[in-house]
């Protein structure tokens, strides 16, 4: 059964830009879901910021094993409800993927728990991506490095929590270095965050990004049945501990009563 993925592409630039438009006349989402959709085992759909409820209805969640992330211009129009609405998917155990710009994207701030800002410049920089992590499944079938003729800088310090590996390190033809493929755990569910895609550079039409991506998708895809509710906080009554006990000293709660949040 294939891996059922939704690209969640911002949709602003496509749009608002001639130079994005021409680079990307199937949009920056429309080409990482082609690209996906030509790997074996995956099935990758599109919905944007646009769309009712940014496209992140309860239903598609629940259809969606990995999530991938591109936004930029518009971070703050994603409504709370609906990032709360993700996290909760990740923490039950959909996967998530994000690119580029998403690394202030509203859900990844809140599941990262941290500033995530970083240092940046526009100039059209080679990129040298090299694998740190050799016989990570995300690095399969790649060289111990590939490069970018055109890319946005982005250099340390990056502002966000110590990953569980590092599977890519960038440099810069202006000398700065970057952290640029991070995976994390939160709850049930896999985080991969990507460096590479300026949407003013054909980042997405290169075959090293496009095969990262797809094997982030695999490396990402929890085939576990999905935790409903992942949030809960459950009183288990004295009657019902594991082993016998007497219950003692003053309470606060009664049976059955939910704690204070």
């Amino acid at each position: 059964m294939s891996i059922r993925v939704t690209v969640w592409g911002e949709n602003v630039h496509e749009q608002k830009n001639k130079v994005v438009s021409e680079i990307y006349p199937l949009t920056m989402h429309g080409t990482i879901a082609a690209a996906l959709n030509k790997a074996e085992g995956i099935s990758a759909a599109t919905v944007t910021l646009q769309d009712p409820e940014h496209g992140m209805t309860a239903e598609k969640l629940a259809a969606t094993d990995v999530l991938i992330w591109w936004g930029h211009a518009a971070h703050g129009d994603v409504d709370d409800a609906i990032v709360e609405r993700v996290c909760n998917a990740v923490w039950g155990g959909m996967g998530i993927i994000f690119l580029h710009s998403a690394h202030f994207a509203k859900p990844f701030k809140r599941l990262m728990g941290a500033p995530c800002n970083l240092t940046w410049r526009e100039a059209g920089e080679r990129e040298r991506l090299w694998v740190t992590s050799r016989q990570h499944p995300i690095a399969a079938g790649l060289p111990d490095h590939f490069e970018l003729e055109y890319e946005e800088m982005y250099g340390e310090p990056f502002g966000v929590p110590e990953p569980l590996e590092t599977v890519f390190i960038s440099w810069f033809a202006g000398g700065e270095v970057f952290r640029s493929g991070l995976t994390y755990k939160r709850g049930a569910g896999n985080i991969f965050y990507f460096r590479p895609g300026h949407e003013t550079y054909p980042t997405y039409h290169d075959a090293n990004v496009q095969r990262v991506i797809s094997n982030a998708v695999k490396w990402a895809h929890n085939p576990n049945v999905r935790i409903a509710n992942p949030n809960d906080a459950p009183n288990t009554p004295v009657d019902k501990a594991l082993e016998p006990i007497t219950e003692r000293g003053p309470r606060l709660h009664h049976d059955g009563e939910a704690g204070y949040r």
